[in-house]
């Protein structure tokens, strides 16, 4: 389904159709699953946090302007469901390290093929800075342009740019492939 597509369901679920709300949600619910869990490294939170994602896309629906694309728009939704998230459990959380067998299921960007195993790439991504881990899986996984990680950050898309090729390259030295300069 294209971005084209996305703006006619959405154009639909905005004047009432649950339909379009169904099909909205099985082609995005995959996407924030995996976003929502390369942030919190916890599938459960992650699970919880999609869910208020999804209401809090359905309370925002008028927000929504057409013809902008959609999964920015929705992945920005997330992105502040989990920014609430976070703040609202307080200092617990930032104390506690998550355990490696907890580390979830983070997609392997594809500059990072070839570097090393799966389990090593994923150990090695939640090691990273996540603002850093933040901005490679935006870009290298989900596909977003610097501009629009900009926009959902909060900052500016070279700053994104910037973030992403610095985790990259620590993603690289983590791995031990550190000689490799090229994106």
């Amino acid at each position: 389904m294209d971005e084209e597509d996305l703006t006619a369901l959405m154009v639909d679920y905005q004047a009432g159709a649950l339909a379009a709300f169904e099909r909205l949600y099985a082609r995005l619910a995959a996407p924030l699953r995996q976003y929502l869990r390369s942030l919190t490294l916890n599938p459960a939170t992650a699970e919880d946090l999609l869910q208020e994602a999804f209401l809090q896309i359905h309370r925002s629906r008028h927000t929504y302007r057409p013809p902008l694309p959609v999964e920015p728009w929705a992945f920005s939704i997330a992105r502040n469901v989990y920014r609430m998230d976070r703040r609202s459990a307080g200092r617990r959380r930032r104390h506690e390290v998550p355990a490696e067998e907890d580390a979830p299921e983070i997609p392997v960007p594809a500059a990072a093929d070839g570097l090393a195993g799966r389990l090593e790439v994923r150990r090695a991504l939640v090691r990273l800075p996540s603002e850093g881990r933040e901005a490679l899986l935006l870009h290298h996984v989900w596909g977003f342009s610097f501009g629009e990680i900009g926009g959902l950050l909060g900052i500016r898309g070279g700053t994104a740019k910037l973030r992403a090729h610095r985790a990259l390259t620590a993603l690289r030295s983590v791995l031990g492939g550190g000689d490799h300069d090229s994106e």
